[in-house]
């Protein structure tokens, strides 16, 4: 059954979209001022992840092991990923998972590791918390840009790798 509406109706829903549009655009062009001040306070750039990435896969080569890299930004956005040849596929969501809990906490994954082993089951009830060396938060003048996570070997080759990555962002 077609219903036509009438014209106060069709008003109504008229301004409520230009009501809704508006707020939408509002909070985009907001948006933008925030993200124009976080650019001038510091971000991880492509060339930099890039960086990081091969001075990572240039331990992980030393180390015997192959890995995947994980650059995100201080959202949690993936600003790379790189995963050597012979690396599981297993490590693609852990090198992940590793850089996200330390952007989330602003701490390296490596501490939930510790707080585990150390009988503070609670870790595994955090969210987004990745109980496992490799995941290490980047900071530029004390503040937070994002992390930087790596998989593929046992969890002290993986950090051993994150940090070879993290001295290069630093050069």
């Amino acid at each position: 059954m077609l219903r036509l509406k009438s014209a106060s109706t069709k008003t109504v829903s008229r301004v409520a979209c230009r009501l809704v549009c508006g707020f939408v655009v509002g909070l985009n062009l907001l948006s933008g001022v925030a993200f124009a001040e976080t650019r001038s306070a510091g971000v991880i750039a492509l060339p930099q992840a890039r960086a990081m990435a091969q001075a990572a896969e240039s331990k992980a080569v030393a180390n015997g092991t192959a890995v995947v890299v994980y650059v995100v930004d201080a959202g949690g956005r993936t600003i790379l990923t790189e995963r050597m040849a012979d690396a599981q596929i297993a490590s693609l969501e852990l090198a992940e998972r590793k850089a996200i809990s330390a952007v989330f906490y602003k701490r390296p994954s490596a501490a939930f590791e510790t707080a585990l082993t150390g009988g503070k089951m609670a870790v595994l009830a955090l969210p987004h918390a990745m109980p496992a060396a490799g995941g290490i938060p980047i900071f530029h003048d004390g503040r937070l840009i994002g992390a930087i996570g790596v998989s593929g070997g046992n969890n002290a080759q993986d950090e051993q790798a994150a940090e070879a990555g993290l001295a290069a962002m630093k050069e």
